[in-house]
């Protein structure tokens, strides 16, 4: 069997730069403001002081926290944890952020967030491409990337059904998409999406015949608003549309309405 070739991306010779940081005691987030008891988040930072920085952070804002930094490791430990979150830098020893990305997706169905001094849009597609929910530049503040958390925390929360409940599910011709087992189908044949994939389709199909806008679908994917620079709904309408074998020069499926957003198409799937 034939191993998986490595993921050549654009480097840089540092990763993160830390920004000063004022460790002001913060109180830890309760319930009513963010959904989190208990959440873990595993960063995988091969910096020790960054990571420590970052960890005391996020601690102090009621998180709990668990380092790694080998990404030779950080797939088993992954697996292995299975934490509410993943913060993921790219710059490892053994095997960087993409591989491990790549290589996890599968068997961990949580949010990752990939913080990298890579920059260009090459590295930012394939980011999102491998399966990583958000993609943020260092450096960073500690309290971006808590904000990142917990946007992506309250996601998953929402994604969940709640008990008892029968689960919702939507057809259009050969489409048909279940929230309840987060499955999506062409006809007899399941399509496979990376959660941020699949909430995104969700949200649109459950709008089907409407146009949403960016700033509409980035409140709904992050709980932040659309800073007109942010190319990662551009970039996931297009991986969608290619997994849903629609026509991405000319979409009829998922349609892009000019300076307005994108329309879920219910009469494109006979």
């Amino acid at each position: 069997m034939r191993g998986k070739e490595p993921i050549k991306a654009v480097t840089s010779t540092h990763c993160w730069d830390v920004l000063p940081l004022q460790l002001d005691h913060p109180k830890p987030y309760t319930r009513h403001m963010s959904q989190v008891v208990e959440r873990k988040i595993l960063l995988i930072e091969d910096d020790e002081v960054t990571a420590l920085i970052l960890s005391a952070y996020l601690q102090g804002k009621g998180l709990t926290v668990e380092h790694e930094k080998r990404g030779d490791a950080a797939v088993d430990r992954i697996i292995a944890t299975q934490p509410d979150a993943v913060v993921l830098d790219c710059n490892l020893p053994g095997k960087d952020g993409f591989e491990i990305c790549r290589d996890v997706r599968a068997l961990y169905k949580g949010p990752i967030i990939m913080v990298t001094g890579r920059i260009g849009d090459i590295d930012h597609v394939l980011g999102l491409e491998l399966g990583a929910d958000d993609y943020l530049p260092k450096p960073a503040q500690p309290a971006v990337v808590l904000a990142h958390i917990m946007a992506l925390l309250r996601r998953a929360d929402a994604a969940e059904p709640d008990s008892g409940e029968t689960g919702a599910e939507y057809r259009f011709g050969q489409f048909r998409i279940d929230r309840s087992t987060r499955s999506v189908f062409l006809g007899t044949e399941e399509i496979q999406f990376t959660t941020a994939e699949f909430d995104l389709l969700w949200q649109l199909a459950s709008h089907a015949g409407e146009v949403l806008s960016r700033d509409t679908i980035m409140m709904h994917m992050r709980g932040l608003e659309y800073g007109g620079f942010d190319r990662s709904i551009d970039m996931r309408i297009s991986r969608l549309r290619k997994r849903l074998g629609d026509d991405t020069s000319n979409p009829h499926r998922i349609k892009t309405v000019r300076a307005k957003g994108y329309l879920f198409s219910p009469t494109g799937w006979n």
